[in-house]
């Protein structure tokens, strides 16, 4: 491995990428990932290579402990032995898996990319948001606009007959039509398909949510696949198989896009669960009779206090109270 890499290992990655990581190895990932650019860079094509490939594993015949050892053998500097395969880990279905896996695609071809970064990229980019919206225009000239704290990996040219990109969090995606080469999405272990259209993608490490705004999206996880279409969505929870087709009710997902919030009969809870994402906030409605409460106005670009007053005057008959706690908003 190198130097940088040190303190990371594959074995956990994948863990990490398939859900199957505990708690303190979660942390130990995003520490990791938070020290140093090329950790990130390595995890972005790491994550690549894997969620392009998952496809493919369920079709091949290769012997997992021989492709887990032959994989070894190409990513370290030394020769790895049977040993390297440890009983514990042949009894592990997802590394198995990894090992099957990354064969497919070519381990000669992960360990030259692994070994190479100033070569590799050259070849993709990644994109970290960080503390700010950034909106950015692919290869292929569709645009995607990433919410903040997200992740995006993508071939600085598009090849072969598709367009394969990364995403971790949340971004909204106009793509360039083109029926030769579908463009295709991989956020946890879910794919979404398009040729050209308009839809939001948001991914965390319990649900991943399909929005789509305009034209036809597919969504599959694993050999689940359903159609979206405009005003519908999906939400996929983490222990969840089957996506499952839902009407889209409001425009709240735009709100770092458009820096508004249009409010059209909402749930003061959906609102108050955008707020909490859109300004890092802690808002607890305290009474369950609040949280059903419809209301219509638009939000253009306000601070958060002058949001949660104007909350409070629309439903005076209520009384609404703004209590702070520390850093915890009190709705009651």
């Amino acid at each position: 491995m190198k130097e940088h890499l040190q303190d990371m290992n594959d074995d956990l990655l994948v863990k990490h990428l398939i859900g199957e990581a505990t708690s303190e190895e979660n942390r130990q990932v995003a520490a990791w990932l938070a020290e140093d650019a090329a950790n990130r860079h390595y995890y972005a094509h790491f994550k690549l290579i894997w969620e392009e490939s998952l496809q493919l594993a369920a079709k091949s015949t290769v012997n997992e402990n021989d492709a887990w050892v032959r994989m070894q053998q190409r990513l370290q500097h030394g020769p790895a032995t049977s040993a390297t395969v440890t009983p514990m880990y042949r009894r592990m279905a997802w590394l198995r898996m990894a090992a099957v896996i990354l064969v497919i695609v070519g381990a000669a071809w992960l360990a030259w990319t692994m070994l190479s970064p100033a070569t590799d990229a050259s070849l993709y980019a990644t994109i970290y948001s960080n503390d700010k919206v950034v909106k950015d225009t692919l290869p292929d000239g569709s645009v995607v606009t990433l919410n903040k704290h997200a992740t995006f990996s993508y071939p600085k040219k598009f090849t072969g007959n598709t367009r394969s990109i990364t995403l971790e969090g949340e971004a909204f995606f106009d793509i360039a039509h083109d029926e030769s080469k579908p463009f295709i999405i991989h956020t946890n272990d879910v794919t979404i398909k398009v040729l050209g259209t308009s839809f939001n993608v948001k991914s965390s490490a319990e649900k991943t949510e399909v929005i789509v705004e305009t034209g036809v999206v597919e969504v599959a996880r694993k050999n689940h696949a359903i159609q979206l279409r405009q005003h519908e969505k999906t939400t996929i929870l983490k222990d969840e198989q089957t996506p499952v087709k839902q009407e889209n009710t409001d425009e709240l997902y735009n709100y770092y896009r458009t820096n508004t919030l249009v409010c059209n009969g909402t749930p003061l809870s959906r609102l108050v669960e955008i707020l909490n994402e859109a300004y890092n906030a802690d808002i607890v409605i305290a009474n369950d009779k609040l949280k059903a409460l419809p209301i219509n106005t638009t939000f253009n670009n306000e601070s958060l206090d002058t949001i949660l007053n104007l909350i409070s005057k629309t439903f005076e008959t209520y009384n609404i109270q703004i209590e702070h706690h520390g850093q915890q908003i009190i709705l009651k």
